[in-house]
């Protein structure tokens, strides 16, 4: 069978076996799924284990994790997928032992009685399988960062307006941590910090050995074209995938929309610019690894971000752990997955009706999806159940990462660049313009419904 195109006779055997396996006669009906779906455990497949297969994630890769959060809500999960069989085959043994498994998403997406699914793949492929996705009528929680490329958000957001499903984005800073991220958020938002000045974003530094890195065999059971998908077809190297896909600009951005994507969000978050970005900027000061053979993209960046009202964010790499310093004319607090600190924290702190007041200002960042405070999986079950918002949803998130790939363009590009958040292009460069988009491998070209 081709990789890049089912045949048609092995899909057909496929799909008639998992219709006898659950009783369902092959040609399922639109109106059963329609009743799976008002089942209290909604009917979900979880695509992709394999990306950061060597991290200690559970031994898995995060997208068993939030397969096991889905499956800790109270989903069942009935389908896997992944193009290395290995790490699916350990999370159905370990996780789900009663789901099905497959190569290919696409014969994954064709289960009628599936009605949501998460995404855990490796970043350059979450647009086309969300998209697919949807048009297959699928609600869909994708992990950050969101996507490849500014154009591949752009036609997400397209396509969640067009089918009116739910898209969640695995940002858990906004959903799991409210209580840290959203009180930092609400108190610059609420004025305890006077006019925000300026946002420092820290990344963590990760003491890359930039490379070479020699070729090796591909592993038995690893799809390696498929895995390639969009990007360029290249020979396997180990650092290519599993955790370390991050540092290849084929694949990812880097820092920028590894940690960026968390905490540029925060950033977004705190100056209400979810719609929106900044105006200017510069990565001129980064530097891009020249290592022949080894990973491409910066493993420090420096990056300077200006928004309207003369706030700037700028993002750093240095020993200081990650996290967000958020500074205003009358105050300044720190947060992290730790901590949020600082003397407006003390204040609230030593003030139950000023703490109170700011924990409500929390609640309402939430627009009403407030059943499952705490738990950025179940704010998503929320919103496909009921018809509700989600913290991280995709326009949001889009946003967000673009912040991430404008920084990479400037860095990579070697100058300034000045961004137009409405029309969503940079003013007066063809070639930075250019880099919106990636080329992509033919056969796996990135489509959505009109």
């Amino acid at each position: 069978m081709s990789r890049a195109a089912l045949n048609r006779r092995q899909f057909v055997q496929t799909t008639a076996g998992l219709a006898a396996a659950a009783n369902l006669p092959f040609w399922f009906s639109e109106r059963a799924s329609a009743d799976a779906s008002k089942n209290d455990r909604p009917i979900m497949g979880c695509i992709g284990f394999g990306a950061g297969y060597t991290s200690k994630v559970e031994g898995l890769g995060r997208g068993a994790h939030i397969a096991k959060r889905a499956k800790d809500n109270g989903a069942d999960i009935v389908a896997l997928c992944d193009v290395f069989r290995a790490p699916m085959e350990k999370a159905k043994a370990e996780h789900f032992q009663k789901a099905d498994m497959y190569e290919d998403y696409r014969q994954l997406l064709e289960r009628k009685d599936i009605e949501a699914v998460t995404i855990g793949t490796p970043d350059h492929w979450h647009t086309a399988i969300a998209l697919a996705a949807l048009d297959a009528g699928k609600h869909v929680y994708c992990e950050k960062p969101l996507t490849l490329t500014i154009d591949e958000g752009k036609q997400l957001v397209a396509a969640v307006k067009r089918t009116g499903k739910t898209f969640q984005v695995g940002t858990q800073q906004r959903g799991d941590q409210y209580q840290l991220f959203g009180r930092a958020v609400a108190t610059a938002r609420g004025g305890q910090l006077g006019k925000i000045k300026k946002i420092t974003v820290h990344l963590p530094d990760h003491h890359l050995l930039p490379g070479p890195f020699p070729t090796a065999p591909v592993p038995e059971g690893l799809n390696w074209d498929f895995w390639l998908g969009q990007a360029p077809k290249v020979d396997y190297v180990p650092e290519r995938c599993h955790y370390t896909f991050r540092w290849w600009w084929e694949y990812s951005g880097g820092l920028l929309t590894d940690w960026g994507a968390h905490h540029l969000d925060i950033a977004q978050w705190t100056l209400n610019t979810e719609n929106t970005g900044p105006r200017i900027i510069d990565g001129t000061q980064s530097r891009l690894p020249n290592v022949p053979g080894g990973y491409t993209t910066p493993g420090n960046p420096l990056v300077t971000y200006q928004y309207p009202n003369d706030i700037i964010v700028q993002v750093i790499t240095d020993q200081e752990r990650e996290g967000v310093l958020i500074e205003g004319d009358k105050g300044r607090i720190k947060v992290d997955r730790d901590k949020v600190v600082g003397k407006p924290i003390e204040e609230q702190d030593a003030d139950p009706a000023l703490k109170e007041k700011t924990m409500n200002d929390v609640k309402a960042l939430f627009k009403g999806n407030l059943a499952k405070l705490g738990d950025h999986m179940g704010n998503f079950f929320e919103g496909f159940k009921h018809n509700l918002p989600v913290i991280s949803d995709v326009e949001s998130q889009h946003r967000s990462v673009s912040v991430c790939h404008l920084g990479n363009i400037s860095i990579r590009l070697g100058r300034k660049i000045e961004w137009d958040p409405v029309k969503q292009e940079v003013v007066g460069d063809a070639e930075a313009n250019a880099m919106l988009k990636r080329e992509q491998r033919a056969g796996y070209q990135i489509s959505a419904s009109a």
